[in-house]
């Protein structure tokens, strides 16, 4: 795998899944999730520049990619976790608390620059890391399992008729 120098800008690819969801909408209401999800999208936004391509992926779910020097990644993800576990202000005053799960994948690392194996890593390491607060880079060993159309085939939603594909 080439290493590239600590300050070239390199490819970030990053899921970000808001945690909890469901139980905001239910015990909030809809028009509170949906502030969640802008608030979310405003502030991935933010933080990936106007240079980077982000959205929504659905659901709870969000996609980035982006250019980051490989010495500043790190501190630059954790900078994300820390943005999206800020409590989300609604009009009215109330506060939400929030949080975030977030997989990241580069190509120094996986070895690779093919978006959707970028995706699909990050979208593991989102899972492998799940509800710990911090963000979690994808190795090469996320390339290597199961997926189902670019998602990890363990993760909820990928079962095909009652098994995973």
């Amino acid at each position: 795998m080439r290493r590239d120098h600590p300050s070239r800008q390199i490819l970030t690819a990053a899921v970000v899944q808001e945690n909890h969801f469901k139980a905001v909408n239910d015990t909030m209401g809809h028009p509170v999730g949906d502030a969640v999800l802008a608030a979310f999208g405003a502030r991935l936004a933010a933080w990936a520049g106007q240079r980077a391509a982000a959205g929504r992926l659905g659901g709870d779910e969000f996609a980035v990619v982006l250019e980051l020097p490989a010495a500043q990644r790190a501190q630059r993800l954790e900078q994300l976790a820390r943005m999206l576990h800020t409590p989300v202000v609604l009009d009215d005053g109330r506060t939400v608390d929030v949080a975030a799960s977030i997989g990241a994948a580069t190509p120094d690392v996986l070895g690779s620059r093919d978006l959707c194996l970028l995706q699909r890593a990050a979208d593991t390491a989102l899972y492998e890391g799940k509800h710990s607060g911090r963000a979690h880079l994808a190795t090469a060993a996320h390339t290597t399992l199961p997926s189902i159309n670019g998602r990890w085939a363990g993760r909820p939603g990928t079962a095909v008729w009652g098994r995973a594909a």
